[in-house]
């Protein structure tokens, strides 16, 4: 059989499992069994910059795009035909001929605290050696104890849960989505409140990129979850304003109700000593245009979050 849907994905466990969730739903949409899968809707396995270098932060390397360039470059040439991303993960700007066709529905968004001797956030003493690799986690985590050490902490999530129970580090912050894929949900010690530490713009969601021509393909709008798009475009729409990248501790995260959604973002200064927060809402019911209503929204409050920085410094 010859492949009809080719899905980019990276090599990580993490990434495999999500782009084994999207190839079976994918097969499903085409009416091909389980038999045929791997065949028909092939995974084919890119090694990204991001994944190669682990031992610098992305900003100084260039960035979270480093985790889809190579990925991007495949389903641009025809070598794939969807790539399968950690929205998150996605910058806000989408090469030509490229775009986002679909949004599957969202996992937990939350950020999990993870340690060995500590059972919560609030439990870690002064000075204790708290890992990650997010500028967004590492001010939101020292606006409220500013007493704690950063330590830069990369690689996948079996890498960082062996650092962990190796002792280099006395906690660790993940995304509770990822650890909920993996079946690892049984580390996590304290799912973190959307509150203290909002998180980044669309963590939680996939993205499903294609090529432009390809956006209508009936697959494509079989797996889209329209309220799940809905606020991850609210949040972009922040990210944008906001120059959202690994050089900029932003969070933003919607969330619909009752025909309505409720958009907050912020900003914060990288030690921690400064945050500036938006809150909007709007009605998306029977919106025709909700989607450029969302991103609007996103745009907007990102704007006053901008301007309510200033002169600040927001760069490390």
């Amino acid at each position: 059989m010859a492949p009809l849907v080719r899905i980019g994905t990276r090599r990580s466990k993490l990434a495999l499992t999500q782009s084994g969730m999207m190839q079976r739903a994918i097969g499903r949409a085409l009416g091909v069994g389980d038999a045929d899968l791997a065949e028909a809707v092939p995974l084919v396995e890119i090694v990204t910059t991001g994944d190669r270098v682990q031992d610098r932060r992305l900003m100084e390397i260039g960035g979270k795009a480093l985790f889809t360039k190579e990925i991007e470059e495949a389903l641009g040439d025809g070598r794939v035909d969807v790539a399968v991303h950690s929205m998150k993960d996605v910058p806000a700007e989408q090469p030509e001929g490229l775009c986002i066709a679909a949004v599957p529905a969202r996992e937990d968004a939350r950020d999990a605290f993870v340690s060995e001797a500590f059972a919560s956030f609030p439990d870690l003493p002064a000075g204790a050696r708290l890992g990650t690799a997010s500028l967004r986690r590492q001010a939101q985590a020292l606006a409220l104890r500013p007493d704690l050490t950063i330590e830069m902490l990369r690689g996948n999530v079996d890498t960082r849960l062996r650092k962990l129970a190796e002792g280099d580090f006395d906690a660790i912050l993940l995304a509770v989505s990822g650890l909920n894929r993996l079946g690892f949900d049984g580390v996590i010690r304290q799912r973190l409140s959307l509150d203290d530490f909002l998180p980044a713009p669309g963590q939680g969601a996939l993205a499903l990129q294609t090529r432009v021509d390809d956006r209508d393909a009936a697959w494509v709008a079989a797996l889209d979850d329209p309220m799940t798009a809905l606020a991850v475009a609210a949040e972009r729409g922040a990210m944008t304003a906001l120059e959202g990248s690994c050089r900029t501790a932003i969070g933003a995260h919607a969330v619909i109700a009752a025909g309505r959604l409720r958009l907050t973002t912020e900003m914060l200064a990288p030690d921690g000593s400064a945050r500036w927060r938006r809150v909007g809402e709007i009605s998306v019911a029977d919106a025709a245009d909700a989607m450029e209503q969302a991103g609007a929204l996103g745009l907007c409050l990102g704007g006053e979050v901008r301007t309510a920085a200033g002169d600040r410094r927001v760069d490390p």
